[in-house]
């Protein structure tokens, strides 16, 4: 990472960070052509999603690059929108911070499908006061029977003082009342 080091030797970086989001009719090359405006801009595909959703294609990411860079691939969003036929929505950012003292879990989560289940899910989460950090779910027909049935995985960050115990028997219990099958885990990184 480039950085620059000023006369109060405060250090800062030329790094500049921008996140783009796109929602346009799913076809092939969607991703090769973003790619190559990122690339030819000057800038470096830092962290993504990407996914198809029903017909159409999603992605979130974020992009690196200096300022010259950022603002030469923030200019070519209008053009790109239109040339790719996609819905974009772009936005300068800063580098996170991590959580002091956070512990990653993941979360696992299988039902019979009915609505409701992630927002009972977040509910629960953010009761706590713990984040969830991603978060991914999906649908398919059960095996020999082809019941609807519902997929959940997320990382959640735990603060280092709850008692995980606990808050494992409190989500197991609240899963139970839901007739939902859960397992919550510490993140494997």
């Amino acid at each position: 990472m480039e950085k620059i080091i000023f006369d109060n030797g405060m250090v800062q970086s030329m790094k500049k960070l921008f996140v783009i989001s796109a929602l346009g009719k799913d076809r092939p090359g969607i991703v090769n052509q973003l790619s190559k405006a990122i690339l030819d801009s000057g800038c470096n595909v830092e962290d993504s999603r990407m996914t198809v959703l029903g017909g159409e294609f999603a992605l979130i990411l974020m992009v690196s690059g200096h300022w010259g860079a950022i603002t030469r691939l923030e200019r070519q969003v209008p053009a790109l929108e239109k040339k790719l036929e996609l819905t974009i929505l772009a936005k300068h950012t800063e580098p996170r911070t991590a959580g002091k003292d956070m512990v990653p879990y993941v979360v696992d989560v299988v039902a019979m499908d009915h609505p409701g289940i992630v927002r009972e899910i977040a509910d629960f989460f953010a009761s706590r006061e713990i984040n969830i950090e991603e978060l991914s779910t999906w649908t398919y027909p059960a095996a020999h029977t082809g019941t609807p049935m519902f997929s959940l995985n997320m990382t959640v960050s735990i603060p280092a003082g709850v008692k995980i115990g606990r808050l494992r028997d409190e989500f197991t219990g609240f899963c139970d009342n839901l007739n939902l099958d859960a397992t919550i885990e510490p993140a494997r990184q």
